[in-house]
């Protein structure tokens, strides 16, 4: 067989996209980056009547392109969170506006097995958003993120995602030395908001695109 490990992962993708739907959401499953950007753009975003759009922290969403697409699209009123030199205080203003967006595109830490999504946030703007405000949630989700359960996927979190997250972001932490979590206090703390999404309310208002790619922490 060609290609056995993404044939595998095909096949569990299709049960997390069975499960995902009972709970509710909306889900499409992309071979890879390349064709979850085009279906965002050709498929999710025609269908949605969305006139505003921003984002929360997704390393998957800026390495799919999507970020410089829709900056550039004249017919959307985009509130950049990620625009470089802003100052803390309209950094904090921006993503507090974000709530308030037709359209808010992010990740997820983990997503298990049986259809749930979990989240640790360091602001908790992009968990907000995820649970309420924005009339459309749609996440880029890499196969890395899926987990059998909601233990493993808060361990993968805090095991992994956390302090790589701390490391990528430069933050002052101990994980940032040691790679473990310290269970710190720390004024620059990225754990400090969970969030687990059992299922998506209003139906479909969160459209999970599955990706077939290791993406993202």
């Amino acid at each position: 067989m060609d290609r056995p490990v993404d044939h595998y992962w095909d096949l569990r993708l299709k049960r997390v996209e069975e499960a995902l739907k009972k709970n509710h959401f909306a889900v499409t499953v992309a071979r890879n980056l390349d064709d979850a950007r085009r279906r965002v753009l050709e498929e999710i975003l025609p269908a949605l009547p969305a006139k505003s759009v921003s984002w929360g922290g997704s390393m998957t969403f800026v390495a799919s392109g999507l970020y410089d697409a829709l900056k550039s699209r004249p017919d959307l009123e985009v509130l950049d969170t990620y625009e470089k030199g802003l100052a803390f205080d309209e950094m904090l203003e921006r993503r507090r506006r974000s709530l308030l967006v037709d359209l808010f595109f992010a990740g997820t830490n983990a997503v298990t097995e049986d259809g749930r999504l979990v989240n640790l946030d360091m602001y908790g703007n992009r968990v907000a958003a995820i649970t309420f405000g924005p009339r459309h949630v749609v996440l880029l989700v890499g196969r890395n993120k899926v987990v059998p359960d909601l233990e493993a996927a808060m361990a993968r979190i805090k095991d992994y995602a956390a302090p790589a997250n701390a490391m990528r972001l430069d933050k002052k932490t101990p994980c940032f030395h040691t790679g473990v979590c310290e269970e710190c206090s720390s004024p620059e703390r990225i754990c400090n908001h969970w969030t687990i999404t059992e299922k998506s309310f209003p139906k479909g208002r969160i459209h999970v695109v599955l990706i077939n790619q290791d993406l993202g922490l």
